[in-house]
């Protein structure tokens, strides 16, 4: 019985869908090319931001902006800051002579712990 019930029918193979009365949102294409001169076009929605670059899907090297007119659209580079590192966080809270003096104190700490465990060591 359950022969007939999936006789004609190929599972997988074709979409019961089909495309009638469908109506795909407004895109527009985008060309970019590399540094080697390979072009490639990336479909975007019409209404999103396009990026000034983009990664090739076939070399994987980074694509820039191209105009209606064939030339690479030059954006302005916004001013990049370094990235603050432990240490710059660090100077922002304390002087260097009060890292100094925290940094002695720790170390005459441990100096005189690792005192301590030789002596409990030797005494056992």
């Amino acid at each position: 019985m359950a022969d007939r019930s999936l006789r004609g029918m190929r599972l997988g193979s074709q979409s019961m869908q089909s495309e009638e009365g469908v109506e795909f949102s407004p895109r527009k294409k985008v060309t970019y090319r590399t540094e080697d001169g390979t072009t490639f076009e990336v479909v975007f929605a019409a209404e999103a931001d396009v990026p000034d670059t983009w990664d090739s899907p076939r070399t994987g090297h980074e694509g820039r902006l191209v105009d209606d007119r064939g030339e690479i659209v030059e954006t302005e580079q916004a001013e990049v800051k370094p990235a603050r590192t432990h240490w710059d966080m660090l100077l922002e809270r304390r002087t260097r002579a009060e890292l100094e003096e925290l940094l002695e104190e720790r170390l005459q700490y441990l100096r005189a712990r690792r005192g301590q465990d030789k002596a409990s060591k030797k005494s056992a």
